[in-house]
């Protein structure tokens, strides 16, 4: 997988006011199966997505961490970090591995299957595991001196409510860096799959991928969630681009159609519907990308914002 790159972002203001209608729109009608991770789902997604679109990303969040005075150990020798929604620790690895040891690490999850499977999967070194709901964190005030969430901030029923736990546990002068996808149209194995997906259910497509992971990327909007939150330094967002890498289009479709909450919206309408709709967004990744190994865009938007 090709490392990151990185380029500043401006949101044009006729596309600004048609996201922040989205944004506005998916907070209401996000459905609490877009948050299950569960069953065989944190298995598929740590042996497929993981790999595929997570890991470069997970690098290029971590190293900026690192980089960040909060987490210094000249400067702040035992800071304690924060990860939220730690799915299947991928991050949680990074942190470990890269950050001093001094530093302390906690990382946490709503589900606790993904935490389970982040647990079991281990780190370098010793984190503390713990399940927590990001809209209620189970810390006291001043507490962190970072906070780092990898694509978790779209899940949030309420954002401005989740970015204003992530500043309480903060300490004065703390980091909240987080990441966030691009639009589905700026990420082309998602995108791929849900307009191959809509044929299948034309009465009722399913649009997890669109309306959850890739449905919060307005940047006007985040940058008022994070003022709403209690953040009153200006975010500094970054559009950070990437290859996603797959061994096969079979791999990729059974990633994205089985590997998220996508395969919850497909069982709903038919257990048996499961396998036609992975092997038909096989065959679109692969009328797309070609046979063999398959290589696509993806694209997300990088957040850091200090206390």
């Amino acid at each position: 997988m090709s490392r990151p790159s990185s380029t500043p972002r401006r949101t044009r203001p006729a596309r600004a006011a048609k996201e922040n209608k989205e944004n506005k729109e998916n907070k209401v009608n996000q459905p609490d199966t877009d948050k299950v991770f569960s069953g065989s789902i944190p298995k598929l997604y740590e042996e497929y997505l993981v790999p595929m679109i997570f890991a470069s990303y997970a690098e290029d969040v971590v190293r900026r961490l690192a980089a960040h005075p909060a987490t210094h150990p000249a400067i702040h020798p035992a800071a304690r970090v924060l990860e939220i929604a730690a799915g299947t620790g991928v991050v949680t690895r990074r942190l470990a591995a890269v950050l001093p040891h001094s530093i302390s690490i906690v990382a946490t999850d709503l589900n606790p299957a993904m935490l389970a499977l982040a647990a079991k999967t281990g780190t370098s070194r010793t984190v503390e595991w713990q399940q927590a709901d990001a809209m209620q964190l189970p810390f006291g005030d001043s507490t962190f001196d970072a906070v780092v969430c990898q694509f978790g901030a779209m899940f949030f029923p309420d954002k401005a409510k989740a970015f204003s736990e992530a500043r309480r546990v903060l300490k004065p002068g703390g980091v909240f860096i987080f990441s966030v996808w691009d639009s589905i149209q700026e990420n082309e194995f998602a995108d791929t799959v849900e307009t191959a997906l809509a044929p299948l259910f034309p009465h009722d497509p399913p649009r997890f991928m669109g309306r959850t992971p890739h449905g919060y990327y307005d940047l006007a909007a985040i940058a008022q969630d994070l003022q709403a939150g209690g953040f009153r330094s200006s975010p500094r967002i970054v559009t950070v681009a990437a290859r996603s890498l797959a061994s096969s289009a079979q791999v990729a479709a059974i990633a994205y159609c089985q590997g998220t909450p996508l395969r919850n919206e497909i069982e709903a309408r038919g257990k048996s519907q499961l396998k036609p709709a992975t092997d038909i967004a096989a065959q679109a990744i692969a009328q797309r990308f070609g046979t063999g190994p398959v290589n696509g865009k993806t694209q997300a938007h990088i957040v850091t914002v200090e206390c």
